[in-house]
């Protein structure tokens, strides 16, 4: 594991305990279960959705982007702020909204999932 890393419960500290899972070349940071963040090329990453895209936006941070089958593939996950890093108000404040948005992801993905009356009314 790189220092980068095993820096982030550190910069994470007052948003709350996350955990750190390998995967596709990067990590996945979590809290309560849930993906938040990620982390690719020692690079933090954080969820983002129309609520809360202009914040990124508005600093013209990158978004997360990769090559997919000879195309480029964006993510709904922009760079964190540089000052991120090193003011941990500024990082519990970006966290919590990066947060909220991974929780209104899931709220969604339950949505479309959910059984609706006209599905339940078939017969089998």
């Amino acid at each position: 594991m790189s220092e980068f890393i095993a820096y982030l419960p550190e910069v994470f500290e007052l948003f709350g305990t996350i955990q750190i899972r390998k995967m596709f070349g990067g990590y996945g940071v979590y809290h309560d279960g849930l993906m938040f963040a990620l982390v690719a090329d020692e690079t933090l990453y954080l969820k983002a959705d129309a609520e809360n895209a202009k914040f990124f936006e508005e600093q013209g941070l990158a978004q997360f982007a990769y090559q997919r089958e000879g195309k480029m593939a964006k993510m709904s996950y922009y760079q964190a702020p540089a000052e991120f890093m090193e003011d941990r108000e500024q990082a519990e404040l970006w966290a919590r909204r990066s947060y909220d948005a991974a929780r209104r992801a899931q709220g969604n993905q339950r949505k479309a999932k959910a059984p609706t009356a006209k599905n339940m009314n078939r017969k089998k």
